[in-house]
């Protein structure tokens, strides 16, 4: 499966837990707290990523990467941005 499918498909998810805040669900859980919590979770994620990334240990790297894009993606569904807008910009750059 390609990243951009995997992406879409967490987004997705992630949208429908917003919507429907099902009891048990820790992405749920994430909203019903609010935005300083999801923004304190991608610091968090992004400071484990860093240290997992020097480490030197793929495993524990590509473990908090996931970690990270998946709470990126909660702040994004939270704030409103669209994958879409992202890969307008990423594109916009390549020029």
């Amino acid at each position: 499966m390609r990243i951009g499918d995997v992406l879409e498909e967490l987004y997705r998810t992630v949208e429908e837990r917003k919507r429907e805040l099902p009891e048990g669900s820790y992405t749920a859980s994430l909203f019903k707290r609010g935005e300083d919590r999801i923004l304190q979770k991608v610091g968090e994620e992004a400071v484990e990523t860093i240290l997992a990334l020097k480490s030197g240990r793929r495993e524990d790297a590509v473990y908090e990467v996931s970690d990270l894009l998946y709470h990126l993606t909660v702040a994004l569904v939270n704030s409103g941005i669209s994958l879409e807008e992202i890969a307008e910009e990423l594109n916009r750059r390549k020029k």
